[in-house]
């Protein structure tokens, strides 16, 4: 990750510029931005509060915006006190104060919280505590925040002169050198690990992270047979001989991709599911009747619609949804800024006809199929169909 903006400029005094305080590093789940921030601190010996998006909400109205004020001036106090750089870090900042849907609810603390950012970004040296006014200035730490989509927060808060955005899309070469470093003590050649990026090439960082992890899957299976359920808590926890130690299995690339493949079942196995939708259905249309079948419609010939494409199509509408076909080019990705392509509502057949449209027109967009529950305008699920190229 590069760095940029608050980690310097919020440090140097330069001649009428104004500098952002907030660095603002969004990008899909699991792809490691907070990890490659704390390599960054790390690496550039800064030192760090932490924050969490659970800290952002309490039953007591205040408290939230508060304790932001509390852990901006802590860091302000390690400047001072160890003489190097410190930073604010509240991680999933969208996770606590974002606003997804219509049913997300809104505090009395998510307004604090939004209007003290706003506040200490534009006040950097004068944040006070509640009843406790000092004259003397408050050092001035940047405040870095990371989550997965900054759309959800409060306009004014991520506007230009307040916050710095950074999306965090790990390069081919960034997530080659990730998944390497991942599996560096398992003498796996740098060739099975490029293929084995390559096998899975929509998964998250994470996703290789959670595949090492199921390597020692039967190393512990075969342990607690020895051991015997009964005997396992005191033979981990209570044991004289201490702790059990397990070796580094060595497996082979194809058992690698085995597992992989049985993760990814896993995930399509909780979309198919769709069990939140079905809840959702029986608060919200309590009287609804069983949906009649919509026979599948696919074009008759088409080299840019997939069948995973085709069947979203037939399954979104066929719950009586609202289609939409959204796409925006790599500049305004970074952003969130979407724009409609049309709106679809019970014949498939002409929406699969937009859809193809749509792919032939932007190849280098990316496009999304969006499915909205047409009584409440909530959003029901997204699916992204093609990312820039």
């Amino acid at each position: 990750m590069k760095t940029r903006g608050p980690y310097h400029k919020n440090f140097l005094d330069l001649p009428q510029v104004k500098v952002p305080l907030i660095l603002g590093v969004h990008g899909r789940k699991g792809e490691g931005k907070s990890f490659q921030c704390d390599l960054v601190f790390e690496r550039m010996g800064i030192e760090v509060v932490y924050m969490s998006a659970g800290e952002l909400e309490s039953p007591d109205a205040g408290d939230p915006a508060r304790l932001i004020r509390l852990r901006y001036r802590e860091a302000g106090e390690l400047v001072k006190i160890r003489g190097k750089m410190a930073v604010l870090m509240i991680n999933d900042i969208d996770a606590g104060i974002g606003r997804v849907d219509g049913m997300t609810q809104y505090t009395v603390n998510t307004q604090l919280v939004h209007g003290t950012l706003m506040n200490v970004a534009d006040n950097p040296t004068n944040v006070q505590l509640p009843g406790n006014y000092n004259d003397e200035p408050t050092v001035r730490v940047p405040i870095i925040v990371t989550g997965n989509d900054f759309s959800t927060l409060y306009a004014p808060l991520v506007r230009d002169g307040r916050m710095e955005k950074f999306y965090w899309e790990p390069t081919q070469a960034d997530r080659l050198g990730i998944v390497t470093g991942i599996f560096s003590t398992d003498k796996i050649s740098p060739g099975d690990v490029k293929t084995l990026v390559e096998t899975f090439p929509e998964q998250s960082i994470d996703f290789f992270g959670a595949l090492r992890s199921r390597l020692f899957d039967e190393q512990i299976q075969a342990f607690i047979t020895k051991v015997g359920v009964e005997n396992l808590s005191a033979a981990i926890v209570n044991s004289a001989k201490g702790p059990p130690k397990f070796e580094v299995p060595e497996f082979s690339l194809s058992h690698l991709i085995e597992l992989g493949g049985a993760i990814v079942r896993e995930q399509k196995r909780i979309q198919e599911l769709r069990l939140v939708e079905e809840y959702n259905q029986s608060i919200f249309s309590p009287k609804t009747t069983a949906l009649p079948e919509v026979p599948p419609q696919s074009p008759k010939t088409s080299s840019l619609l997939t069948s995973d494409m085709v069947s979203e199509v037939n399954r979104i509408l066929a719950q009586k949804q609202r289609l939409g076909i959204e796409y925006v080019d790599d500049r305004r990705f970074r952003t969130g800024s979407w724009q409609c392509y049309g709106t679809f509502e019970g014949d498939a057949s002409q929406a699969l006809a937009a859809l193809e449209e749509c792919l032939g027109d932007r190849p280098r967009d990316y496009i999304r199929l969006v499915g909205v529950e047409p009584q409440n305008r909530r959003r029901m699920t997204e699916m992204m169909v093609q990312r820039s190229s």
